[in-house]
């Protein structure tokens, strides 16, 4: 971790500091629960509670989802 706390980091360091301590595969309810403990904005919450609900294999089908829901910059 940067040893900046995660609401003080923009959206994409946030949600790339979280899905880094995910063990995959994962469902949408255990990435708000890792999200919830590290603190994250809840603007980020809000974007992965938004999810829908099924299993995600990796990193990469969270982001694809997380892009085309909230534009550039996310899921590249």
């Amino acid at each position: 971790m940067t040893g900046i706390p995660i609401p003080d980091e923009s959206l994409d360091m946030q949600i790339t500091d979280i899905l880094r301590t995910i063990s995959w595969p994962t469902n949408k309810d255990a990435l708000v629960d890792a999200a919830r403990e590290a603190g994250a904005s809840n603007e980020v919450l809000s974007m992965l509670d938004g999810l829908p609900e099924q299993d995600y294999a990796d990193v990469n089908a969270v982001t694809k989802l997380i892009g085309s829901n909230y534009g550039p910059g996310l899921g590249g």
